[in-house]
């Protein structure tokens, strides 16, 4: 059963679709609720993944772009400060901002197995896709002496065989959300270790 179910499947409204805030007063939001530096560095990575991929592989605007950009930015939003109403609090702060539903919808998509809500789009897919990826690629950089510098797609897949190792980071959700997109493990760690190592 999903530990932090939600309790719905749609958010926002449609009558806001196109809604989307200045990256700036996501940083603003993003600062305000989070003070752990790692988690803000985490959704920080997970947003430039975001951005890269909407760009590079399907060809998005500005606009599309940053819609994508924004789900990444926020997803991990209340984590910090309502851990046990993670996800929820977001989603009802972006609601009450009138946000377009498409990046509601992908923040409550991003953990299928917690909050109950399946990723149905390629927007959702990604973003499922990269949040446990990135924090485990960036996990296997920080104990190497030249960080993401030389950093193999072997070295990380043998890391993920070790349980012990990140042991936080969910394997059945790395696997999960690898098997709902046409991209194959190896070439998604390539893409993680070349597009957030210059994320600061």
């Amino acid at each position: 059963m999903a530990t932090h179910n939600l309790g719905r499947t749609s958010f926002g409204n449609a009558k806001n679709a196109g809604n989307l805030m200045p990256i700036e007063e996501a940083n603003e939001l993003l600062n305000e609720w989070v003070t752990n530096d790692r988690l803000r560095l985490h959704m920080k990575q997970v947003a430039a993944l975001m951005k890269t991929w909407a760009i590079e592989k399907e060809n998005a605007d500005d606009h599309t772009a940053l819609k994508w950009e924004l789900a990444g930015l926020l997803h991990d939003a209340d984590w910090e400060k309502y851990p046990d109403d993670h996800c929820r609090i977001i989603i009802e702060e972006l609601e009450k901002k009138n946000i377009d539903p498409e990046v509601i919808h992908c923040i409550a998509s991003h953990g299928p197995r917690y909050f109950g809500v399946e990723p149905q789009n390629r927007m959702e897919k990604m973003i499922y896709a990269f949040d446990e990826l990135s924090g485990f690629v960036h996990a296997s950089a920080l104990i190497r002496p030249t960080r993401y510098e030389g950093m193999d797609v072997k070295s990380v897949l043998k890391k993920l065989k070790m349980p012990s190792f990140a042991a936080q980071v969910s394997r059945e959700d790395i696997n999960d959300a690898v098997s709902r997109i046409d991209i194959s493990l190896e070439d998604l760690i390539q893409y993680v270790i070349d597009h957030q190592k210059g994320v600061s």
